[in-house]
């Protein structure tokens, strides 16, 4: 009953002929939450439908690059999780300030906490979720660095025994990805990695890993 009376809430707003925009958004998403909060559904299930229509109307950038909102799956108010056009292993993810900030010393003291209290619980999650038992965190602070996305943002790789023959060799695949991430963001070219729709679906399971 609560699933048919969710479904008659999407499709009635699905296809009211108004321009959709970031208000639209917002209207269709409180109907859903008031919705299941009002007729005692999950809690959790609203608490998700919220956040993610939320994170929907925001925009978020990457050094010069739009990012799809799509893509991101956790949000502060200065701190955004995205998961990877190119990860390099299941759970590679990317936690940035939300503010373009091209060196880590640059953060303010509110940032830098709020950014790797972000990398903490998003890495605590996806190492459950992938039943991974360690996980590697890197920051790659300037272009000699190996940097080449002018923007502060910390790699978070779920790790398993035997993911890499040597360990230290995920550093060196980071920097070859990170050089490949930076030209292929560019949302105005065309994709030949990982369809945004593939990039959606990975952000949806991860984002309800935090409602």
């Amino acid at each position: 009953m609560i699933l048919r009376q969710l479904e008659h809430i999407l499709l009635a707003q699905t296809y009211t002929p108004i321009t959709r925009s970031s208000s639209y958004q917002s209207m269709r998403c409180s109907s859903i939450a008031r919705f299941f909060t009002s007729s005692g559904g999950p809690r959790a299930f609203s608490s998700m439908v919220t956040r993610s229509c939320k994170m929907e109307s925001e925009s978020f950038t990457f050094g010069p690059y739009k990012i799809n909102p799509k893509e991101v799956f956790y949000s502060t108010n200065l701190s955004y999780a995205m998961v990877n056009l190119r990860p390099l292993l299941p759970g590679h993810v990317l936690v940035s300030p939300r503010r373009e900030v091209k060196r880590f010393a640059d953060l303010t003291s509110d940032e830098t906490c709020d950014l790797w209290l972000t990398a903490q619980k998003v890495g605590s999650q996806l190492e459950l979720y992938h039943k991974a038992s360690s996980l590697t965190l890197a920051i790659q602070d300037g272009p000699q660095a190996g940097q080449t996305v002018p923007h502060v943002h910390i790699h978070v790789l779920p790790r398993k025994g035997g993911d890499f023959e040597k360990n230290d060799e995920i550093y060196d695949a980071i920097d070859a990805k990170e050089k490949e991430l930076a030209q292929k963001l560019d949302l105005d070219k065309e994709r030949k990695d990982r369809t945004l729709d593939e990039m959606t679906q990975e952000a949806d399971k991860y984002r309800a890993l935090f409602a």
